[in-house]
């Protein structure tokens, strides 16, 4: 006999139920689990063909090696039949020479440090988006190049509030409130750079990462976190205090799985806010006596739609292989959902062509741009380059969210 609890409706207390006795013995089996998503076709024989050093050199990289069976025939050259020539591969490129090219003796960028052009063109780039366009043209972190752009990076680690660091976000006025809130924007974009060439295990940039964990952290545990706007003047804007996770943050923990293994309360916690609704409100935020737009903010599901993939494509590329590397795409049906529309947009061959509806942007945001695509825009075509890189990303993407691969 088992007594009700008193909450469930229409069982008072003293209510006493029969239950038989082979039911109480019987064992709890757990709903079986759904299904593996399809196979995702490869069409490395196409990629590489048509691709050009950069995509061909991140093909062998990061996706070969953990295809089974595929790990040992590139370690050992036998893919390319000469080993060295793969090391060598993405120096091939025409673009990241030129990007090269204008890259000053300190290691840095004459544009500043987030500056970002539009179009196709590589004039006004910032040292961040740089150093990590050449790193998603496969460029080796160690090579001298990098090397000396690593040690600038370094130092917007450090916590020195020298107003002079800042370039192009340093204020008119020099506002110790601006300026504190410019240098932690420009060390999570430093720490992102970084994480995105392989640091994860530095000491430097685990202690920088431990402290912009632990403020945001702090900001999703309080109640601010449910209510972060406030009233002022004739619009909303964000709290003083509130501090949701930025993208160059998100774009850190990507390429931190170790340190994220570690955060398993916090990175809960991220998961909810991203994939609460975007809000209807502007990125603007109220730092000392300012309100300033705040773009580089991840405010919620960035990408909840169909259209807001469609708009920019680069930027939902871009949030796609962010959030499959911090494991969040088999978490949320809408991401894997969106995943597998632009894998079925493709061809019987695997291939991906440009849909009417999609609009590639003129102005890419800063987050976003080191993974635009790779192409060589001044000497390649332009359609053929869209359809090759995004048929790259969403293969990288697919393995990175833990699809099976069939090599085509």
């Amino acid at each position: 006999m088992v007594s009700l609890p008193p909450s469930i409706p229409g069982f008072p207390a003293d209510d006493v139920v029969p239950v038989p006795g082979e039911l109480l013995d019987a064992p709890i089996v757990a709903p079986p689990p759904p299904p593996p998503p399809p196979p995702v076709l490869a069409p490395v024989g196409w990629l590489l063909n048509a691709a050009g050093a950069g995509v061909q050199g991140r093909l062998f990289r990061d996706v070969l090696p953990w295809v089974p069976g595929m790990r040992t025939a590139v370690a050992s050259g036998v893919a390319t039949g000469n080993p060295s020539a793969l090391s060598r591969l993405p120096y091939a490129s025409r673009s990241g020479w030129h990007l090269l090219g204008q890259q000053q003796a300190d290691g840095t960028w004459p544009a500043g440090w987030l500056s970002v052009p539009n179009g196709t063109t590589l004039t006004g780039v910032g040292t961040i988006p740089a150093y990590r366009r050449l790193l998603e043209l496969g460029w080796d972190a160690e090579s001298p190049a990098l090397q000396s752009t690593r040690r600038a990076l370094y130092r917007l680690l450090a916590e020195d509030l020298d107003p002079t660091v800042l370039a192009e976000l340093r204020p008119p006025d020099d506002d110790e409130e601006l300026v504190l809130h410019g240098r932690r924007q420009l060390r999570e974009a430093a720490a992102a750079a970084l994480a995105h060439a392989g640091y994860e295990a530095d000491p430097r940039l685990r202690g920088a990462a431990r402290r912009l964990v632990d403020r945001v952290h702090a900001f999703l545990r309080s109640p601010l976190a449910a209510k972060p706007w406030i009233r002022q003047g004739n619009q909303h804007v964000l709290h003083p205090d509130a501090a949701p996770p930025s993208f160059h943050l998100l774009a850190m923990l990507a390429h931190m799985p170790s340190f994220c293994s570690e955060q398993g309360e916090f990175m809960d916690r991220l998961f909810i806010w991203l994939t609460q609704p975007w809000p209807r409100q502007s990125a603007v935020q109220v730092i000392g006596d300012s309100v300033s737009d705040q773009p580089e903010l991840a405010l919620g599901d960035f990408l909840a739609t169909r259209t807001a993939l469609d708009s920019d494509i680069v930027s939902a590329l871009a949030w796609l292989e962010i959030v499959a590397r911090l494991g969040f795409v088999s978490r949320h049906e809408g991401w894997g959902r969106l995943l597998d529309r632009m894998l079925g947009d493709r061809d019987r061959h695997g291939v991906w062509t440009p849909p009417r509806s999609v609009v590639m942007p003129v102005h890419v945001p800063v987050w976003a741009w080191p993974a635009a695509p790779l192409f060589d825009a001044a000497w390649e075509d332009a359609q053929r380059g869209w359809s090759v890189d995004v048929t790259f990303r969403l293969v990288l993407t697919a393995q990175l969210a833990g699809r099976e691969l069939l090599l085509g």
